[in-house]
C-alpha cells in the first residue's frame, strides 16, 4: 500500500471542515490558549513558499496544545483594505471589494491546500462592514475621551467639560495641545458652542489639526513613515513630499510612558522592544524659551516671538552660536528679513521633496539658509543667529534647537560649513578637530556661573537658573508623535463623522456601520478632495439618522481663496450635514482584531465581558519585525485606551510574540550588454552589461535558461540575440527576498501537488531556526517527502497493516522516550527544526529494530501530528480509532527508559582492550571482579596466570595487570 498523499490529504482537510475539528468554545473547563498569525492582506498574487513559514509555526504550536488539553483559539482573517485593490481599481474601472473577494478565495484556497489549524468560524475582514463597524466605534470612544495625567490614563470627555465648567482649565492636569491656552469657567460659559468644541479637540484623544504630513502625488494619499523607503512610497516607489493638511490625529503620544514601561511585562524580541523604545525616544533635559529680534541691531527692540527649545543638555547653554528651525515651521515665514526671503523660500521648497526617514539618514549632506532673524541668549542678552536646517524636524520637540557646535557633532559640521562661530565652554578640552560629546568627563567654563561645575550639577542649577528666569524649566521629552489617522484613499474604513459649522460630529453606534460609498472615480476630485468626494450620496441626515444624496445638501460655496467650507443654512438643508471625506490609515483595522477574535459574530458589542474574560489576551504572536514601529506599536496604544476604559482585563494584548525569518529565493539573471544582445554569464568579464530579472521558472537546475521560453515571456524579447558557452545559456543567481517583482516566487500549490502539504510543512521547518532567514531549494524538499514515505512503511507495506499487539522490545521504548523528550524539549523553545531532525532519527532506529508494536507506533503517531497532520491522521486511523487524532492526549516521558540499567564494560589487559562485557550497573567492586575473573575470555588471556592487579572502577573500566 504506498503513500497517497494526494488522497490522504484530501480526506482529512475534508474531514476537519466538515466536523469543524479546529473549533474554539468560549466556555470550557479546559485552560485557553490563544494562538495568532499576523493576517494577511490578500493581494493578487496570492501565497509563496515564504508566507507559510510563521503560520506552520503557529499550528505546530496549536496542535501541540490541544494534545496537551488546553482549548485553543487559533484563528485566521483578511487585512483587507490596502492601497493594492485601490490602484487596480483605478486603472480598470473594477470595484476594490471584487478584487478582494477574489483575491482571499485564493488565499482561502491555498491555505485549506497546507492543512492549517485554523478555527474559520472566526474569520474576520477587515473590509466587512459588519468588522469596521466596531473600529469606527473604537475610534468613537477615542474621539470621546482626554488624558488625565494624574490618574494616568484615558477618561470620558464628558467629566473634562464638568471640570471646566466648574474651574476652567487652569488646574486641570492633561495632554493636550501646546498652544493650549489657558481660561477660567466664566470664559468657558462665555464661549460659544464652536469655540467650546474647538477647545475639547485640543484635548481629545483622536482630534483634527493641521500637520506635516508625507503627501504621494502619484498615490493621491498621505503616508505613514513605514510606508516610505529611500524617500519613495514603497508601494509604486512615488515621490513623496512634505506638506500642511488637516488630519484626523491619535494622540498615541499621551501613552508614550505607559507604552516603554509595557516593554518589560511582556515576552517579546528584544531587537523589537529596542526599535520601539528607540522610535518612543524618551529623553530627560529642560525646555528653553528663546525671544526672537528682528535683526542684530534691534536688541532692545520688541520680542514679539518666541522660540521653545527642548535640549538634553541644558549645561552647554552658554556655547549656543546660532538656533536651527525645521524649514517647515509656521514661525520660519514669520521672522524671515525680506532679503533672506528668496533663500529661505527656495531652500523651504527643496526640503519638503525629502520625506523625514531621508531627512534623518542623511548625515552628510550640510545644508541650511539664514532667516535674517536673531534670538536673544536667555543669560548673555547676546543676538544669536537663526538659521533653518533639514535635519531638524518639525514633528520632533518643538522643531527647533539651540545649536552648541563645541558639543554637538552636526552642529559643529554645520557652524564649520557656514562659518558661524564655535565658542568653547568646556575645560582642558580641544575642539579644533571635533566637538566635545562626553557628559561624564564635561567640566563646564567661559560659562558665567556654571564655571568649574560637572554635567550633573550644572544642569541642575541651569535650570534652576531658567525657572527663576520663567524662560525654562527641567522636561522630559519623547520623539513619539502623534500619528496621522487621515488617507485621501477610497478603500478604507469610513469615519463616522459628519460636519456641523465645520466641527466633526460623531454619528451614535446605533447606526453604525458608515458603509463606504459607490463612486464612479476612485481617484481624488477635480478639486482635489479625496475619493469619496465622487460619491452622490454621501451626507448625514441627522433628522432621519442615515446616509442620503448630496444634493440635499446647500449647494457647497467656495470663498474668494478657493477654499471648501460647510457652512450650511440650517432652515435650507433641513439637518443634513456633510460626512468627511476621507478613509482611516491601513493600520485601524488592524488594531484590535485580536480581540474581535474573541466574539467575532457579536452584533451587540465589539465582544462579550465573557468572552474577552475568558480568553484575556494571545499567547503566542507570530508575525514580521517590520511591523515593530507600526501595527505593534499602534496595537498596544489602543490595547491600552480599551484598558483604561474597562474594555480588555489586559493592558498588553499578547504575552509573547516572535518574528519569524524570511524564506529568500533565489533570483535568475540574464546580461544585456549596449547592443541588445543576453550574454551567458561566464562571458561577460570586462564587458559592460546590464543584469535583468528572468523567471526563475526558465531556468534548469544546471542554470541553464530556457531561451524559447523566456523569449515568448515578453514582445522586447521576441527576437533578442544570444551569446551563448558550450550551446548553452547560462543565468547568474543571487539569492533575495521572494518577490513577484524579482520572478523567484514559488508557489506552494505545485509544491503541495508534487510532494504534499506534509512534505511542505516539514521541509519549512527543517531549513533552520524559525527566526533566521533562510534560502529555499526545491530540491531539497524530496529528502522531507522521502522521511514521510519511510514513516508509512513503519505502519504499512505493500501487505497492509504491519503493526501488531507485540510488546515493545527496551530499545523500541528506549527511542520513543528519547524522542519525546527532545520533541517537546524543542517545541517549548520554538526550535522545530530538530524536532524534524529527531524524527527522522527515530524513524531509522525503530526501522533498525523492526519495531511493529502499536504501544510505539501509537504515541509515535501523535509525536508527529502537529507537524505532518494529513499522514498522521490517516496512520492514526489505520491504527483502529475512530475521529481526529488532533485532541488525543500527548505521550508522556517516562525517564526509566532512558535509565540504563547495566553497563558494557570494556575489558583490557594490560591496557589493552580484548574484549567487552555487560554487567548490572548497581554490581559491587568486588562482585565485578569475581565475574570477569570467572569470564571463560579472562580464563584463556590469562593462561593459568595469576594477575598482579585488577583495577576496577564501577561505571567506567576493567583493567587487569599480568
Amino acid at each position: 500500500m504506498n503513500y497517497d498523499f494526494r488522497e490522504i490529504e484530501a480526506k482529512w482537510q475534508k474531514y476537519w471542515a466538515d466536523n469543524q475539528t479546529f473549533k474554539a468554545e468560549n466556555h470550557s473547563s479546559k485552560p485557553k490558549f490563544f494562538a495568532l498569525d499576523m493576517f494577511p492582506y490578500p493581494s493578487g498574487a496570492g501565497l509563496h513558499v515564504g508566507h507559510p513559514l510563521g503560520y506552520i509555526a503557529s499550528d505546530i504550536y496549536a496542535r501541540y496544545k490541544r494534545h496537551k488539553g488546553f482549548n485553543v483559539l487559533h484563528p485566521m482573517g483578511y487585512d483587507s483594505f490596502g492601497l493594492p485593490a485601490e490602484q487596480y481599481a483605478i486603472q480598470t474601472g473594477q470595484h476594490p471589494a471584487i478584487t478582494t473577494e477574489t483575491n482571499i478565495n485564493r488565499y482561502r484556497e491555498q491555505l485549506d491546500k497546507i492543512g492549517f489549524s485554523f478555527d474559520w468560524s472566526r474569520e474576520v475582514r477587515t473590509s466587512d462592514p459588519k468588522y469596521y463597524k466596531w473600529t469606527q466605534w473604537v475610534f468613537i470612544q477615542l474621539f470621546n475621551s482626554w488624558y488625565n495625567i494624574d490618574t494616568d490614563k484615558a477618561e470620558a470627555i464628558d467629566d473634562l467639560i464638568v471640570v471646566f465648567e466648574a474651574s476652567g482649565n487652569t488646574g486641570i492636569n492633561a495632554v493636550c495641545d501646546e498652544d493650549t491656552t489657558p481660561f477660567s469657567a466664566k470664559d468657558w460659559k462665555a464661549f460659544s458652542s464652536k469655540e467650546k468644541q474647538e477647545v475639547l479637540l485640543k484635548y481629545r484623544l483622536t482630534y483634527l489639526a493641521e500637520t506635516e504630513v508625507n503627501w504621494c502625488p502619484a498615490l493621491g494619499t498621505v503616508l505613514a513613515n513605514d510606508e516610505i523607503v529611500n524617500g519613495v512610497s514603497e508601494r509604486g516607489g512615488h515621490p513623496v513630499v512634505r506638506k500642511k493638511m488637516t488630519q484626523w490625529s491619535m494622540r498615541i503620544s499621551a501613552y508614550a510612558q505607559r507604552l516603554l514601561d509595557g516593554l518589560n511585562k511582556i515576552d517579546w524580541p528584544q531587537p523589537l522592544k529596542d526599535s520601539q523604545t528607540n522610535w518612543i525616544g524618551r529623553s530627560e533635559g529642560a525646555s528653553v524659551t528663546f525671544n526672537v529680534i528682528s535683526t542684530q541691531s534691534e536688541v532692545e527692540g520688541e520680542k514679539s516671538h518666541k522660540i521653545s527649545v527642548f535640549t538634553t543638555r541644558p549645561d552647554t547653554i552658554f556655547g549656543v552660536s546660532f538656533m536651527t528651525l525645521a524649514p517647515e515651521l509656521d514661525l520660519v515665514h514669520e521672522i524671515t528679513t525680506p532679503a533672506q526671503k528668496p533663500a529661505v523660500e527656495a531652500y523651504i521648497e527643496a526640503t519638503a521633496k525629502r520625506s523625514e526617514r531621508d531627512r534623518m539618514a542623511d548625515v552628510k549632506t550640510i545644508s541650511g539658509a539664514f532667516t535674517g532673524a536673531y534670538a536673544e541668549h536667555p543669560f548673555s542678552k547676546e543676538p544669536i543667529p537663526i538659521w533653518i536646517g533639514d535635519y531638524v524636524l518639525a514633528g520632533y520637540g518643538t522643531g527647533a534647537v539651540m545649536s552648541v557646535p563645541c558639543g554637538d557633532q552636526r552642529d559643529y559640521d554645520f557652524a564649520k560649513h557656514f562659518d558661524i562661530p564655535i565658542p568653547n565652554i568646556f575645560e582642558g578640552v580641544d575642539i579644533s578637530e571635533e566637538a566635545f560629546a562626553d557628559k561624564a568627563t564635561t567640566i563646564i567654563g567661559n560659562s558665567d556661573f556654571l564655571n568649574g561645575l560637572c554635567y550633573k550639577e550644572a544642569t541642575r542649577k541651569i535650570i534652576d537658573a531658567l525657572e527663576a528666569l520663567g524662560q525654562g524649566e527641567g522636561k522630559i521629552n519623547y520623539r513619539l508623535r502623534d500619528a496621522v489617522f487621515s488617507r485621501q484613499r477610497y478603500w478604507g474604513e469610513p469615519f463616522p463623522v459628519y460636519y456641523v459649522d465645520g466641527m466633526p460630529q460623531m454619528i451614535d453606534k446605533k447606526y453604525l456601520p458608515i458603509a463606504l460609498p459607490e463612486v464612479e472615480k476612485y481617484l481624488p476630485t477635480e478639486t482635489g478632495e479625496p475619493p469619496l468626494g465622487n460619491a452622490t450620496k454621501w451626507a448625514w441626515d441627522t433628522k432621519n439618522n442615515k446616509v442620503v444624496f448630496n444634493e440635499m445638501l446647500k449647494q457647497v460655496q467656495h470663498d474668494e481663496d478657493g477654499e471648501r467650507h460647510s457652512e450650511l443654512d440650517s432652515e435650507s438643508h433641513q439637518g443634513v450635514y456633510p460626512l468627511e471625506l476621507n478613509t482611516m490609515p491601513g493600520w485601524a483595522g488592524s488594531s484590535q482584531y485580536f480581540n474581535r477574535y474573541m466574539d467575532p459574530n457579536n452584533e451587540a458589542d465589539i465582544f462579550s465581558q465573557e468572552a474577552i474574560n475568558y480568553w484575556q489576551d494571545v499567547d503566542l504572536y507570530i508575525g514580521g519585525s517590520e511591523h515593530a514601529t507600526g501595527h505593534l506599536l499602534y496595537s498596544r496604544f489602543w490595547q491600552k485606551f480599551m484598558f483604561d476604559k474597562g474594555l480588555v482585563p489586559k493592558d498588553e494584548f499578547a504575552k509573547k510574540l516572535i518574528n519569524q525569518g524570511m524564506i529568500t529565493g533565489t533570483s535568475a539573471f540574464v546580461y544585456r550588454d549596449d547592443a541588445g544582445n543576453f550574454i551567458s554569464k561566464n562571458l561577460t568579464v570586462d564587458k559592460r552589461v546590464s543584469p535583468i530579472h528572468a523567471d526563475v521558472s526558465f531556468v534548469n537546475a544546471g542554470d541553464e535558461l530556457d531561451i524559447e521560453a523566456f523569449k515568448n515571456w515578453r514582445p522586447e524579447y521576441k527576437d533578442a540575440e544570444f551569446i551563448l558557452e558550450d550551446g548553452k545559456y547560462i543565468v547568474g543567481r543571487e539569492v533575495e527576498k521572494m518577490s513577484k517583482s524579482k520572478y523567484n516566487v514559488v508557489s506552494p500549490d505545485s509544491i503541495c501537488e508534487e510532494y504534499g502539504a506534509d512534505s511542505l510543512r516539514l521541509y519549512e521547518m527543517f531549513l533552520g531556526p524559525l527566526e533566521q532567514s533562510k534560502p529555499w531549494n526545491t530540491a531539497g524538499i524530496t529528502g522531507t517527502h522521502g522521511f514521510l514515505k519511510k514513516l508509512w512503511r513503519l505502519y504499512v507495506d505493500d501487505n497492509g497493516a504491519k503493526f501488531t499487539d507485540a510488546a515493545p522490545t527496551k530499545d523500541n521504548l528506549k527511542t520513543l522516550h528519547k524522542t519525546i523528550k527532545k520533541v517537546e524539549e524543542d517545541i517549548a523553545q520554538f526550535s522545530f527544526n530538530t524536532s524534524v531532525s529527531t524524527f527522522m532519527i527515530c524513524v531509522n532506529e525503530l526501522s533498525i529494530q523492526k519495531c511493529t508494536s502499536k504501544a510505539i507506533l501509537e504515541p509515535l503517531a501523535i509525536l508527529v501530528s502537529p507537524y505532518a497532520p494529513h499522514i498522521a491522521e490517516e496512520l492514526w486511523s489505520k491504527l483502529g480509532h475512530t475521529g481526529s487524532i488532533a485532541t488525543i492526549a500527548f505521550p508522556i516521558f517516562e525517564e526509566s527508559h532512558l535509565v540504563e540499567s547495566s553497563k558494557e564494560y570494556p575489558v583490557s589487559f594490560n591496557g589493552k582492550m580484548r574484549f567487552k562485557m555487560e554487567l548490572p550497573l548497581d554490581m559491587s567492586k568486588d562482585d565485578i571482579e569475581a565475574a570477569v575473573m570467572a569470564h571463560e575470555k579472562t580464563q584463556a588471556q590469562l593462561q593459568g596466570r595469576t594477575p598482579k592487579k585488577v583495577i576496577v572502577v564501577p561505571g567506567k573500566i576493567i583493567n587487569i595487570v599480568g
